[in-house]
């Protein structure tokens, strides 16, 4: 029987192994064609884990708000951003990886070690960490930073549709859905999209020739 969910095996290995404040990693936001990719890191206090952590993905919106001023009040949290201009400069993989890094570096105090979600290190980390593969379903610290970053990039992008409305931010949080594709047809590309992406690359050159 496998479990449901992800637990703390992870933090308690590495707590075991010596360190003292283990800060799970991920980020939100790779796939969008607008909008900055968001990175949380969280250090759980073991004794005051919010019940129902999971995959940001797997909850429902109002769960993930619920989640996130849990974790804020019971953790610590730090959270920070990749921009466009720098997802397009060095490509969203190292943009992630970026965010990661300044959400590592925001902790107060810094934590000794740490859990990155998916199967690369950042560049530059300053303190033992470990990649874990679909980590946000196994590692409630990954899992409460999988929901910090989601909630806190949702909230970006609902700002932003209201600025640019027509595309949808509020609901596709800048993903490319139909219509999304369709607004950046007809009504253009806008200063918060990736311009190093293919459909905004492409309707650029479309514009130019």
């Amino acid at each position: 029987m496998t479990k449901d969910g992800p637990d703390f095996s992870f933090e308690a290995a590495a707590l075991a192994a010596g360190a003292t404040r283990v800060a799970g990693v991920d980020e939100v936001g790779r796939g969008p064609l607008a909008g900055p990719v968001t990175a949380a890191a969280v250090v759980l206090d073991p004794a005051r884990i919010p019940e129902g952590l999971n995959d940001s993905k797997k909850l429902t919106a109002r769960r993930r708000e619920a989640l996130f001023e849990a974790i804020m009040e019971a953790a610590s949290v730090s959270i920070a951003h990749a921009s466009v201009e720098e997802i397009d400069e060095i490509n969203i993989l190292r943009a992630s990886h970026l965010a990661m890094t300044r959400a590592l570096a925001g902790l107060i105090p810094a934590a000794d070690h740490a859990l990155i979600d998916g199967n690369l290190l950042p560049r530059g980390l300053t303190l033992p960490a470990e990649p874990v593969i679909k980590g946000d379903g196994r590692s409630l610290s990954i899992a409460a930073a999988s929901i910090m970053a989601k909630v806190t990039r949702d909230r970006i992008m609902v700002d932003l549709a209201q600025q640019h409305p027509g595309y949808g931010w509020e609901s596709n949080a800048g993903y490319p859905s139909k219509s999304h594709i369709s607004a950046l047809q007809n009504l253009g590309v806008t200063p918060h999209h990736r311009r190093s992406f293919r459909p905004v690359h492409n309707i650029l050159y479309q514009e130019k020739t």
